[in-house]
């Protein structure tokens, strides 16, 4: 109700057209909510290797893609964990939650958890995957994503911009798939 008060007041106060932009952007919002994970050690972003990583912070990453996403009618919910249990219990309660998608850094998961495999594909959610760094132009035991097979699509080796091509690429589809 106060969320309502207060719209309804910068609406009073919005130059002309906002308040059908906002309309259609509140519309979007609810029907594309993002769940970004990140996997083991992206906490260190900035501090990790950073001729490989880059100098962003996860921090810094979210904070680009929450702009990212609501300049595109969406809107993110970014989570970092170091353990594998506690990121298949969010890829577990994601449609539940009302999530529309999921863009997923499994970090060096990426190369054995099937447990992450298995729940990303009993989400039902589309699922992007991504890394900063390209998996395939590095040492030969990242060139095997096992989460790969159940994702609509991969984006790597764009550093931090990673994250908002993958997000670019899930809201576009996502809008195909409802007819917009």
């Amino acid at each position: 109700m106060a969320t309502k008060r207060v719209n309804q007041q910068a609406a009073r106060h919005a130059p002309a057209g906002a308040s059908k932009r906002r309309r259609s952007l509140e519309g979007a919002t609810e029907s594309f909510r993002i769940l970004v994970l990140s996997g083991p050690n992206l906490q260190r972003l900035g501090k990790r290797e950073p001729e490989i990583y880059g100098e962003q912070t996860l921090a810094q990453i979210h904070a680009e893609l929450e702009s990212l996403a609501a300049e595109h009618g969406a809107r993110v919910d970014c989570r970092q964990s170091n353990y594998e249990g506690e990121l298949v219990g969010w890829l577990g309660d994601a449609a539940d939650a009302g999530f529309a998608g999921i863009l997923i850094n499994p970090g060096a998961l990426t190369h054995y958890s099937y447990a992450l495999h298995d729940a990303i594909k009993a989400s039902g959610l589309p699922c992007v995957e991504l890394h900063l760094s390209n998996p395939d132009a590095r040492e030969e035991f990242r060139h095997t994503s096992v989460v790969a097979a159940v994702c609509v699509a991969r984006v790597a080796g764009f550093g931090a911009g990673s994250y908002g091509l993958a997000l670019l690429g899930l809201v576009e589809s996502l809008k195909r798939s409802k007819g917009r």
